[in-house]
């Protein structure tokens, strides 16, 4: 049975632990070569498991927020196995606190690595696959951004987190649109499972099952990375994936709603009843999570 990544390379952020981890291998089990990335020896670990399971692997350790370093990632695929097929953009943490108890340190650092850490790394491999395109090569390249529900619909104590999250979900958005001409797609999945950054918040729902099926594994989760990373998802950008568990759905985000045109600037006072009629006439919108 043929496997749907053969001779992919593909880069993991994040991918010591966690939902990257079970990418990584899922990725190698599936026929690509994986570079592993993270902060600290988890990515040789990783890689270990990979290559005790006679699959193709290389650590890469680093600060994926770093633009020197983040470069040099890239390369590493490059120098390594010849080429660059996917990014997964994976690498990410939380500060949760209240708003009003937010510090200014605990914002910078999930923008920092949550939104940044995507756009490092993202950047220097558009730039290495625009000038494939531009060298007349064939371009099949892939990215996966990860978002999440927080980023989507907003998540109580989770403000900073939210914003970075949200902030992928438009990036992916923008830059499916324009690397579209280098044939790059561009998708963003939005998952729930447990995690070391997940297994506080969502203790009692993500407790491990004795037995059965485990809907809050993160190996749940990497199918539908391995599939978007495939060569046979080349149709499919610009979109935004939910998925837990057996469960896959598209996200529907932001779009234009009902609109009153008055063909002359507006009287605040005039305003009220027409904003009420729009909201009538509006779909209601999610609730935040926690609320």
């Amino acid at each position: 049975m043929s496997r749907i990544a053969e001779g992919r390379v593909v880069v993991i952020t994040g991918a010591g632990t966690g939902l990257g981890r079970s990418h990584a291998l899922e990725l190698a089990r599936q026929g690509a070569c994986v570079v592993v990335n993270d902060m600290g020896m988890t990515a040789n670990q990783t890689v270990e498991e990979i290559l005790g399971a006679g699959g193709v692997a290389v650590a890469s350790i680093g600060d994926v927020a770093d633009w020197s370093y983040s470069a040099s990632l890239i390369n590493v695929a490059v120098e390594t196995y010849g080429q660059l097929d996917a990014l997964v953009n994976n690498a990410g943490l939380v500060r949760d606190k209240m708003f009003v108890n937010l510090s200014e340190e605990e914002w910078d650092l999930v923008l920092r690595v949550d939104l940044k850490g995507h756009f490092c790394p993202f950047r220097h491999a558009a730039a290495y696959w625009r000038e494939q395109s531009k060298q007349g090569k064939t371009v099949r390249a892939r990215v996966v951004n990860t978002t999440s529900g927080a980023g989507l619909l907003g998540s109580l104590g989770q403000s900073n987190y939210a914003a970075a999250k949200a902030g992928v979900a438009a990036l992916t958005l923008v830059t499916a649109a324009e690397l579209a001409r280098y044939q790059v797609t561009v998708n963003a999945i939005a998952p729930a499972a447990r995690t070391s950054m997940t297994e506080e918040v969502f203790a009692e729902s993500m407790a491990t099952p004795t037995s059965g099926f485990d809907a809050m594994s993160p190996d749940n989760v990497s199918p539908l990375v391995v599939w978007l990373v495939s060569e046979e998802a080349g149709d499919v950008t610009g979109r935004v994936f939910e998925v837990s568990g057996g469960i896959v759905s598209v996200a529907n985000g932001w779009q234009s709603g009902p609109s009153v045109d008055r063909k002359d600037r507006w009287n605040p006072g005039e305003l009220g009843p027409v904003v009420r009629d729009l909201l009538g006439r509006a779909p209601t919108p999610a609730p935040v999570y926690g609320a």
